[in-house]
């Protein structure tokens, strides 16, 4: 008697086949994208970016160096587009994930209010340079990456979290919607005298809602047309009111005024690209010139790698541990951002967090950061152009942006005391201090003083411990700096 013939398992479904060399190169379909989604995610993520073409110059050139000399605004802002189009495109070629690049705000503003009070502007670039070799150096050798493999995925989902709410923060406060009191307590406020009393802030909570309603409804562009939909009314606003700039009137545009410009094409003045000098050692002492380099790595390091890990996550390309496709090569090109920025005299550039709304528009793939990079190089041509989108528009993407790496919070276990605390340290410390570095510090620092000393110090990677206790360092900088001055 002939056994029966065992029934068949249905057949599982065939993985999707790309449809051309672009589709192959960037996995297009495996990722669940298509051309026209990345497309249009590069769009929207150069848009809520491109307030850096103005704003990296503006604090730049505020910047005043011992010898008394400037950067040029001009100058400065071709450079930025520059740095950010290239570096852009070269991580969408190498890593071929939608992680855009621009010159670090953290960053810059250390250089113009820290680091140029003692150096001048070439050795301030050089110590940036040192910072970009150190950082890809680290990568190159897999430091980096062991580093990044020995944080704990809870303290991982803390950090996407916590950059959701930082550039919600940032959004918040580049549209006036919270301010400054002034005051010692509170420190923040909502809008002018505890009102939105501003017709920019009013723009910002109608170009939020209205984009807020676009993507809760899942319409296709919904981050662009809501991005797109605000700079129009900004612009109608503006050549019906002339509410200026905030900076020469009460209830101006807090940084670029929208309208049309009279000009809307500039050649770019990229003379500023190698000036660089590594003078300062000798300048200032190689004790003190270590310490500013040593800050600048901690913060560029642990800065690129919370933003790695918000917008992998966010994006859905992290695994069960947080890690995503070629992290080696993203980290080293990532440090190369850094040695491009000193060189081109446009600070240390680095992956940007405004790239999840480009993400949260469906980009998957490098292809979007190529459409990004493309525009941002056009952009030093029509540096005009660029700045009609004012910036309490694009705050509202950033919002949008900010809740929906809120929802990473789900899967934290909140019944463990011994997580939790690090958890809120690392997400309230971020926005608070207006740094994701500090969050990150603050994170690890706790994580491996509660979690050993309530009984789990088996489970903590002893490189934790090394990176906590540089943490230290690193928040203590400043009566160090004193001691050995």
């Amino acid at each position: 008697m002939t056994s029966p013939t065992p029934t068949e398992a249905p057949s599982a479904e065939p993985e999707p086949q790309p449809k051309h060399a672009i589709d192959r190169f960037f996995e297009i379909t495996k990722r669940g994208s298509t051309v026209g989604t990345e497309i249009r995610g590069g769009i929207v993520t150069f848009v809520t970016m491109a307030y850096i073409v103005i704003l990296n110059p503006i604090i730049l050139s505020s910047g005043t160096d011992v010898a008394g000399d400037q950067l040029a605004f001009g100058q400065v802002a071709a450079v930025t587009g520059l740095t950010a189009g290239v570096m852009t495109i070269l991580f969408g070629l190498v890593a071929r994930l939608p992680f855009s690049f621009a010159a670090g705000l953290g960053i810059n503003s250390f250089l113009a209010v820290s680091v140029v009070g003692q150096v001048t502007w070439p050795e301030a670039m050089g110590l940036v340079v040192i910072n970009g070799l150190i950082i890809v150096l680290l990568a190159a050798t897999g430091l980096r990456r062991l580093i990044f493999d020995a944080v704990p995925m809870q303290l991982k989902l803390a950090i996407t979290v916590g950059i959701g709410l930082f550039i919600a923060f940032i959004g918040f406060v580049d549209a006036g919607f919270v301010t400054a009191t002034g005051l010692a307590s509170p420190p923040v406020g909502l809008g002018t005298n505890g009102s939105v009393a501003t017709i920019p802030t009013l723009i910002f909570v109608l170009t939020l809602l209205g984009t807020g309603i676009l993507v809760a409804r899942k319409v296709k562009g919904g981050l662009l047309i809501g991005l797109l939909g605000g700079t129009v009314v900004a612009v109608v606003v503006e050549a019906i009111w002339h509410l200026g700039s905030a900076v020469d009137q009460p209830g101006g545009w807090s940084l670029s005024v929208p309208q049309l410009p009279a000009s809307w094409v500039s050649l770019p003045d990229l003379s500023l690209v190698g000036q660089v000098s590594f003078g300062s050692f000798e300048r200032i002492g190689v004790l003190a010139a270590l310490m500013l380099v040593f800050t600048l790595v901690f913060t560029n390091f642990f800065d690129a790698m919370g933003t790695f890990t918000g917008l992998s996550e966010e994006a859905g390309l992290a695994d069960k541990q947080g890690n995503f496709p070629r992290l080696k090569s993203a980290l080293i090109v990532e440090g190369v951002g850094a040695v491009a920025g000193g060189f081109t005299s446009s600070s240390s550039n680095t992956v940007f967090i405004e790239s999840g709304s480009g993400i949260g528009e469906g980009a998957r793939t490098g292809l979007a950061n190529l459409v990004t990079g493309a525009l941002f190089l056009l952009a030093m041509f029509f540096t005009p152009l660029v700045s009609i989108v004012p910036s309490e528009v694009a705050a509202a993407a950033l919002v949008i942006v900010g809740a929906l790496m809120m929802s990473q919070i789900r899967h934290v276990d909140f019944l463990d005391f011994s997580v939790m605390l690090p958890v809120f340290l690392t997400v309230t410390v971020m926005p608070l201090t207006y740094s994701i570095a500090n969050g990150i510090g603050a994170g690890f620092i706790s994580w491996v003083v509660v979690r050993s000393l309530s009984g789990k110090a088996k489970e903590i990677s002893p490189l934790l411990w090394v990176v906590a206790a540089g943490f230290l360092v690193f928040f203590a900088r400043g009566p160090i700096e004193a001691l050995f001055a």
